[in-house]
């Protein structure tokens, strides 16, 4: 600041050649001079600063775990606030509504009823109505009633992969979302064996709820992240630019990440998924982690990636479970009547190449790794 102000005093000395003309000013004309001098270099320091700060606010970050996986956050606050803890006491009580791990959680408690329960949290219902939403507009693709065969398949507890065709269509007659009844206060079931899993939209609606509570506080400029999908809010006060987001590239492996693509978003909510390292090995056969709740069986797609971008992350992060289900092919022509979702798909192409799909509102903030 003093290298700022003297420099400044400096010039409009010399343009105005000061020691010249103070030979021939009063002491008072001199001070109302140099008080003008004074002022104008403040003025420019505090602009300086301002055009050089976070408008004003701090940036603050914090993190966590919940959900089985992690929660990164980044905002920006005049006042300073640090809301980890508040954070993570609305999470806990997420968790208590949609986790399926907790077995003392309102979904566990609804798998393990004969035909529903009462519902106290208010985390249960908004899922679900999102969820309901998203079935009917992707054919079924999306069907939070497929716990039974995540199960089966030994993506849960249950590790068993030996299945034969009866045992798929046995639980297959007790899979879909309209055996659901979604009350104002309760969620009913039509078949006692219908348990529900919040694994493809859970993270999503975490996300939704954190983004939610922040903006009650004020916050307009953020990046909120649980387990790799979440909401860009505003802009990154940093470079004055919207969020850039990395696209984790299909090829990578566990010990070696890399981006395929990257999105620079603004009050936009963004998911990837895919079968990066959520598969089982058997008899020398991988099985994906996204069951096609139609076939009954792991779904077997060119798709290789499924990233969404929407207004909000619960229906994105649905949506994405639902494009590894139905392929790239019938992705494609489905989106075309929802022009509200924009993604980029990543699939094989018959000679083993990777291709990408861009859809069409998405082209102005996605760009791709050149020779990727």
């Amino acid at each position: 600041m003093t290298s700022i102000l003297f420099t400044t005093m400096l010039h409009l000395e010399n343009f105005y050649n000061l020691p010249h003309l103070c030979k021939h000013m009063s002491n008072r004309v001199k001070n109302i001079l140099y008080s003008a001098v004074l002022l104008l270099s403040i003025y420019l320091v505090w602009n300086y600063r301002k055009s050089n700060s976070d408008s004003g606010k701090e940036v603050i970050n914090i993190d966590g775990q919940t959900m089985g996986t992690t929660y990164h956050i980044t905002y920006f606050d005049s006042h300073g606030r640090n809301f980890k803890e508040a954070v993570d006491s609305l999470l806990q009580v997420v968790n208590k509504s949609i986790n399926n791990y907790d077995s003392t959680s309102e979904v566990s408690r609804f798998n393990r009823s004969e035909r529903g329960i009462a519902v106290d949290l208010p985390y249960l219902l908004p899922p679900l109505q999102k969820a309901s939403m998203v079935f009917h507009a992707t054919d079924g693709a999306f069907d939070p009633t497929v716990m039974p065969l995540v199960n089966a398949w030994g993506f849960g507890p249950n590790k068993n992969l030996h299945l034969d065709s009866v045992q798929i269509d046995s639980i297959k007659s007790f899979i879909g979302f309209e055996k659901i009844i979604i009350r104002e206060d309760s969620v009913l079931k039509t078949d006692p064996r219908i348990q529900l899993d919040f694994g493809g939209i859970g993270q999503g609606y975490g996300a939704d709820v954190i983004t939610d509570f922040l903006k009650s506080k004020g916050i307009t400029d953020m990046l909120v992240e649980l387990g790799g999908e979440g909401m860009a809010i505003g802009q990154n006060l940093k470079t004055n630019k919207g969020w850039q987001i990395g696209i984790l590239d299909p090829a990578s492996t566990r010990d070696h990440q890399f981006f395929k693509a990257y999105a620079t978003l603004t009050n936009q909510s963004f998911t990837t998924s895919g079968n990066y390292f959520n598969y089982k090995i058997e008899n020398g056969v991988r099985y994906s982690h996204t069951i096609d709740p139609v076939t009954g069986y792991p779904a077997r797609r060119a798709i290789l990636s499924a990233s969404v971008f929407s207004s909000d992350c619960t229906t994105a992060d649905a949506w994405g479970t639902a494009l590894m289900v139905m392929g790239h092919e019938k992705a494609m022509e489905i989106l075309k009547d929802h022009p509200e979702i924009d993604v980029l798909l990543i699939y094989s192409t018959p000679d083993g190449k990777p291709e990408s799909y861009i859809s069409p509102g998405a082209n102005s903030y996605i760009n791709i790794e050149p020779n990727k």
